[in-house]
């Protein structure tokens, strides 16, 4: 099987590592990649924006499955330009990817779906986005409509820089703060049959101790040992099977990886976000512990044929990654900065370096070009043992003002989680 995956990121790095460990693989190329996942597979450049582009690429290459990465593309249409030409994607369409493409668009579908999420306001006007905040009153949920690569949330008792996000958007989603811990959980569908991946937890502030503005994500882990018995039937059966009947009936099937970001609450599970892909960094510890071939579970996903897959497989213990991030971030991260270690990192056992933003210059060196630049991911027989090897490796990575959370998972390996 021929496989392209679309992106550049961590993400997509996890999924080629997958993918290149698949027998059934055998051509896996990735456009336009980094300079880690140039090791893996062969890099085509193209413009992921451009759907046209995309289908043309998957054409000339004669691939048998494109994986489409990043929310971006697959609100622009990528999947349906691939499929158009005869050629598998996994990922949902332009209009099924609005369930990430609007915040708005997903409570909608909650709503009709009967899916457990979070009351929440639509507002245009700065009179609208003052009535919802008095009505919630803090800690404020303020959520661009649109998409933001994961840092167009604020969450903040500040009711002034509540307001000046809220201003900076042509429309925002103003919600109620949903109390208890945080679970992610993947469930791949072909928009009939739904199977779920294993829940992770990631860590969205920069930093320790839930610090400081949101980011794309500096961490996660899997499993959660902390989680009730049943969660993730109880999720299947409330939200993911609600939501890909509602869309199906909609006539816009979601086929690809629906991502649920939800809060255990006191109340019972409550959604907080739809994502319409992979999220990063959970899949990096996600794909670390699935022990099923990934090819054959995307592929009958992008199908139809997701019912015919037998039980997914997955390995005993535990994933751990820390996201290095560049200085800076999550503002405007500084780049083009060597970056030494990477094999000292990798040498720690069963430990890996997934890049996101990294390049590589005509002299061989890896330079960061991005805010999240890299993600050690590191797995253990126990969360405890995946935990210190991960950090173990971060430490062997030199980038001049570099940051990183050094409480990835530190409260899970204590026991201090609970429902």
């Amino acid at each position: 099987m021929k496989v392209l995956v679309i992106g550049s990121g961590a993400r997509e790095h996890a999924l080629c590592r997958s993918l290149s460990l698949d027998p059934a693989v055998t051509s896996l190329y990735c456009a336009p990649g980094n300079a880690g996942i140039a090791e893996i597979a062969e890099l085509r450049q193209v413009d992921a924006m451009n759907a046209g582009a995309v289908a043309d690429l998957a054409a000339e290459l004669g691939a048998d499955l494109v994986v489409v990465g990043p929310e971006g593309p697959l609100v622009a249409g990528c999947a349906d330009a691939v499929r158009a030409r005869g050629i598998a994607c996994f990922g949902p369409s332009g209009t099924a990817a609005r369930l990430e493409g609007s915040k708005a668009f997903a409570k909608e579908v909650m709503a009709a779906a009967g899916v457990p999420t979070a009351r929440s306001y639509v507002c245009t006007t700065p009179d609208e986005v003052d009535a919802a905040l008095d009505a919630f009153g803090p800690p404020y949920v303020v959520k661009d409509d649109g998409l933001a690569a994961g840092k167009g949330v604020v969450v903040t008792g500040d009711l002034a820089e509540a307001r000046e996000h809220a201003a900076s958007c042509e429309r925002v989603v103003i919600e109620e703060f949903l109390d208890g811990p945080e679970v992610s959980l993947f469930a791949i569908t072909d928009g009939t049959t739904s199977v779920a991946l294993q829940p992770a937890q990631d860590f969205k502030r920069v930093g320790d101790d839930d610090a400081g503005p949101n980011t794309g994500g500096m961490g996660a882990y899997s499993p959660l040992t902390w989680a009730p018995d049943g969660l993730v039937d109880d999720l299947m059966a409330t939200v993911v099977k609600p939501t890909v009947d509602e869309m199906r009936r909609r006539g816009t099937p979601f086929s690809g990886v629906l991502f649920v970001g939800l809060a255990l609450t006191s109340r019972g599970p409550r959604v907080i976000e739809f994502n319409c892909r992979f999220g990063d960094p959970e899949t990096q510890v996600v794909l670390a512990r699935l022990q099923t071939p990934l090819a054959s579970v995307l592929n009958a996903s992008a199908t139809g044929r997701l019912g015919d897959l037998e039980p997914l497989r997955w390995r005993d213990g535990a994933a751990v990654t820390v996201v290095v991030a560049a200085a800076n971030y999550p503002a405007t991260p500084r780049t083009g900065d060597p970056i030494g270690g990477l094999a000292d990192a990798a040498s720690v056992p069963d430990a890996y370096v997934m890049h996101a933003g990294t390049r590589r210059a005509e002299d061989g060196v890896v330079l960061s070009s991005g805010g999240r630049v890299l993600s050690v991911t590191a797995t253990g027989d126990t969360l405890a043992a995946a935990r210190d090897r991960a950090y173990e490796a971060v430490s062997r990575i030199r980038l001049a003002g570099s940051h990183h959370r050094t409480d990835i998972a530190a409260r899970a390996v204590k026991g201090e989680i609970s429902v």
